[in-house]
């Protein structure tokens, strides 16, 4: 019994600066930036799921953007550099904090490769920073001015009007096209050219560290399947048959990279990275919830 409470203890003491107050209560505030087909909140979900709520019970301010659902990355670069200015006229604050997910990724270093001198730091989660093969098949397949890119684009541009709806905010505009063109490889190699702030200068290497005063940081999953449960799971064990190194069934983790990689293997797809299916993730991997929190944290010692 006092081995078992000895054990215990050191359980909580471990655990402690997790939950201590002001343990996620960085400098700037911090604005999640979701991706492909994403929102702040649908129908009462959030798409990162639980993770503002969790940063803001330590100390964070935490903002979740609305960029439209699908279009070019500069186009919802340029709608997040306006929700950017709205939040630093709100705060007071001088700068934020970026963590984008998915095409949020480029969305976000769109934002800080235009205006610096607002951005604390940049942070990608699965970024689509080096195009990715599966949005190069669907290109193939749907190729510019055939049948099957119109029935494709009419499905894409009715999705995007339903999550628009839910999430209260259909007035974005949508553009599938744009979308699609942005993720791919030719697609992603020329925002890039323009806006190469924190990749890697070789294939899978991390990327400069601090460019222009932003800190860049980034970290993926690599297991598309990843609990039975997950009806996503499918889908992303599907997707990750068109890759040839490892993936989180979306995104390859090379492709992710972006300043300085904390980790590009955790055991979560695509979805896991954000806490989604609503929080059905591996039981075998750190909780994405807490890996946010650990990274708040990180910017918090940093100054950030």
């Amino acid at each position: 019994m006092k081995f078992f409470l000895k054990c215990f203890s050191l359980f909580i003491s471990l655990a402690a600066p997790a939950m201590a107050a002001g343990y996620t209560e960085t400098r700037y505030p911090i604005v999640l930036v979701h991706g492909l087909f994403g929102f702040d909140q649908a129908l009462g979900v959030d798409y990162f799921y639980k993770v503002p709520q969790s940063l803001q019970t330590d100390g964070a301010k935490v903002y979740v953007a609305q960029v439209s659902a699908t279009h070019s990355s500069e186009l919802r670069g340029e709608q997040l550099l306006a929700q950017v200015k709205q939040i630093l006229a709100i705060t007071g604050a001088n700068k934020v904090n970026l963590i984008g997910h998915s095409h949020g990724g480029p969305t976000t270093r769109y934002v800080a490769s235009v205006r610096p001198d607002l951005i604390a730091s940049v942070t990608n989660i699965a970024g689509v920073n080096k195009g990715s093969v599966v949005a190069d098949i669907v290109r193939k397949v749907a190729a510019p001015g055939t049948v099957n890119e119109s029935v494709a684009m009419l499905i894409a541009q009715g999705l995007s009007t339903l999550i628009g709806l839910a999430s209260q905010d259909g007035n974005l505009p949508q553009n599938p096209n744009a979308a699609l063109d942005a993720l791919t490889t030719v697609g992603t190699a020329k925002f890039n050219a323009k806006f190469p702030e924190g990749l890697p200068l070789a294939a899978c290497n991390e990327g400069a560290y601090q460019v222009n005063g932003v800190r860049y940081y980034s970290w993926s999953g690599a297991s598309p399947l990843t609990n039975a449960f997950d009806v996503s799971d499918a889908a992303m064990g599907l997707t990750s048959l068109a890759f040839k190194e490892k993936n989180d069934g979306l995104v390859s983790s090379c492709s992710s990279h972006l300043g300085q990689v904390l980790r590009d293997d955790y055991n979560m797809n695509h979805l896991d990275e954000i806490n989604q299916f609503i929080g059905i993730v591996s039981l075998f991997e750190t909780n994405p919830i807490s890996v946010f929190r650990q990274h708040a944290n990180r910017l918090k010692n940093a100054g950030l």
